[in-house]
C-alpha cells in the first residue's frame, strides 16, 4: 500500500480513570474512521492513565498483549480495519518492573509490538524502568518506528528506527507547555533529518505539577506539515485529531534527493557513544 490516510489524537486523559480514557479513545476512532477512514491512528504517552499517578502504575500496568486497556483498543482497531498506536504502562513478569511504553495494534486487533520509553525525563524514573532496544515494526502500511515523548529530544534516536529501515515514526507524547519552540524544532528536524513521515500526537490538559502543549502534527519526510491540530482560535489548547494522506514513495525520493543516510560515515561518529 503506497498512499493511506494518518490521524493523531490529541487527547485529554483523565488522571487515574483507565474507564474514561479508553471510553474517549474508542469514540476517536469511531469519529476518524466514520468521518475519514484512517490506516493508522496514534494516540498521545500514557493516553490511558494520565503522567502523574507514581506509584499507582503498579496497579495499572498491563502485560501486551492482553489486559483492558490492550483488549478494547484491539476491538477497535478490528471493528475499523485501522492500526492503532497508543501509549499505557506496561510491565514485566516481575510485577514492579514498569515500563512506559506504546503498542502497535493491527487492523485486525493482533498485538504487532510494544515500544518502552528509554529516555525518562526527571520523576519518571521513580515509577518507570528505561527501555533498552529500539524496535521497528512490519505492517501492512510499511515498517513502523515508535518513539515516545522526551526521546524525541535526541537524535540518535530517530537515526537509529531509520537504520533499522523505519518510514513511518509515530510518536506519542505528553510534551509539557512551555516547550513548543522545542517540540516544533525537534519534530521537524527528525522527520527532515531522517526522511521519515513523522507522526507526533501530543496531549493537552493539566495535571498537579504541569500542563501539556497539545500541537500534535504530521510531518511529510522533508520536514513540511502535512496537519496540524493548533491553539482553538487563541483560546487554548484543544482535543480532537487531525488526517493526512501520506504517499510512502516520498521517503524513497527524499532520501534518494538528500542522501542523509548514504552519506553517513560512521567510522567518524565514536563520540556519540561515548557516555561522557
Amino acid at each position: 500500500m503506497s498512499e493511506f490516510v494518518v490521524a493523531v489524537a490529541q487527547t485529554n486523559p483523565v488522571l487515574g480513570d483507565i474507564a474514561a480514557n479508553l471510553a474517549q479513545m474508542a469514540s476517536l476512532v469511531e469519529q476518524i474512521c466514520r468521518e475519514q477512514h484512517a490506516d493508522l491512528i496514534v494516540f498521545p504517552e500514557l493516553a490511558t492513565t494520565g503522567v502523574e499517578n507514581g506509584s499507582a502504575f503498579n496497579a495499572m500496568a498491563e502485560r501486551p498483549p492482553g489486559g483492558r486497556q490492550f483488549n478494547i483498543l484491539a476491538r477497535k482497531a478490528a471493528d475499523f480495519n485501522t492500526h492503532i498506536v497508543f501509549g499505557l504502562p506496561t510491565k514485566e513478569k516481575v510485577e514492579t518492573t514498569i515500563y512506559n511504553a506504546a503498542v502497535v495494534i493491527g487492523p485486525d486487533g493482533d498485538f504487532i509490538g510494544e515500544y518502552r520509553k528509554i529516555h525518562l525525563l526527571g520523576d519518571e524514573k521513580l515509577s518507570f524502568r528505561p527501555g533498552y532496544r529500539f524496535s521497528v515494526f512490519d505492517t501492512a502500511l510499511g515498517v513502523v518506528g515508535v518513539m515516545i515523548g522526551w526521546d524525541l529530544a535526541f537524535p540518535e534516536a530517530a537515526r537509529a528506527l531509520t537504520l533499522l529501515g523505519a518510514e513511518i515514526i509515530c510518536l506519542p507524547a505528553a510534551y509539557e507547555a512551555g516547550y513548543g519552540r522545542e517540540w516544533r524544532a525537534f519534530t521537524m528536524a527528525r522527520a527532515a533529518e531522517n526522511g521519515v513521515f513523522l507522526l507526533a500526537a501530543n496531549r493537552v490538559g493539566e495535571e498537579s505539577s504541569r500542563g501539556f502543549l497539545g500541537e500534535s502534527i504530521i510531518l511529510r519526510p522533508d520536514g513540511r506539515a502535512l496537519a496540524r491540530i493548533d491553539a482553538d482560535g487563541g483560546a487554548g489548547v484543544t482535543t480532537g485529531y487531525a488526517f493526512a494522506r501520506i504517499d510512502m514513495a516520498e521517503v524513497r525520493r527524499y532520501r534518494e534527493q538528500r542522501q542523509f543516510i548514504m552519506a553517513r560515515s560512521p567510522a567518524a561518529y565514536g563520540p556519540i557513544v561515548k557516555k561522557y
